[in-house]
């Protein structure tokens, strides 16, 4: 039997993590890379990709990355093969990237709504597909899915309106479910993680007009600290969860059970 540290070890791992290059990406990519995992960084912009690989290596861990629009095929697939040529094949595969919009839902626009979908929900299940398809040939893997709790429950703030994001993110939370009770057998592990509010530049804007409810609603009385959801992640993509697959854990201070 494995001592618990042993457990959590990610030595000679490859990590790909989409939207790795900040926020709770990167908090999470922290995460791993801790543990030892070699990461592949994913992010829509340069500006954004180039510092955190920087940053990374600077702190002494084995990082790369890669521009990538994760709702356009064609680029997942090159993201896939770049990754693999660079660092060899992916063992954990974090979907991470994705975008909001806020609008009344009689009032959101098609393009808005298609967008987020494509970015939160497409691109989540192109990027499963393609490494999954590795890892089935391997049989084995980990796949860790960054849902939300606004797929688990309707109104996150009474005045808050994101009804395209709420909507993707349950289809993650069904996707993970679904490509769990098929690729199980085949040596492949998806689980996802249902965050309620942390600090970060998506969620911000949010945070600003529903804190006061929220941390009143939340029996652990506050948001999310940085830092809070490494040891999450880490878990899930470890040996540490190897009997673990199908299910969402939530990390949201209580508030979706109060």
């Amino acid at each position: 039997m494995a001592i618990v540290s042993s457990l959590f070890d990610l030595s000679g791992k490859v990590a790909l993590v989409t939207g790795g290059s900040r926020g709770l990406g990167a908090e999470i990519a922290e995460g791993l890379a801790e543990a030892g995992a070699s990461l592949f960084l994913l992010a829509r912009r340069e500006k954004w990709l180039t510092p955190a690989v920087e940053d990374f290596r600077r702190r002494g861990y084995r990082c790369e990355g890669a521009l990538c629009d994760v709702s356009d095929p064609d680029q997942v697939g090159v993201a896939v093969q770049q990754a693999v040529a660079k660092l060899g094949e992916i063992d954990i595969l974090v979907n991470n990237a994705g975008v909001t919009w806020g609008a009344p839902a009689d009032q959101m626009p098609l393009e808005k709504w298609r967008m987020v979908i494509d970015v939160n929900l497409t691109g989540t299940w192109l990027f499963s597909q393609a490494v999954g398809r590795r890892m089935i040939d391997r049989g084995s893997g980990v796949i860790v899915n960054i849902a939300s709790i606004a797929g688990l429950k309707g109104g996150v703030g009474e005045n808050l309106s994101v009804v395209g994001y709420s909507a993707s993110k349950a289809g993650v939370l069904g996707l993970t479910r679904e490509l769990a009770s098929r690729w199980g057998s085949r040596g492949v592990r998806i689980n996802a993680v249902a965050p309620g509010f942390f600090p970060s530049r998506m969620a911000q804007p949010l945070i600003d007009q529903i804190k006061d409810e929220y941390e009143a609603a939340a029996p652990l009385r506050r948001i999310g600290r940085p830092g809070e959801l490494k040891g999450v992640a880490v878990f899930l993509a470890s040996e540490a969860s190897s009997y673990v697959t199908g299910q969402t854990i939530v990390v949201d201070g209580g508030v979706t059970i109060a």
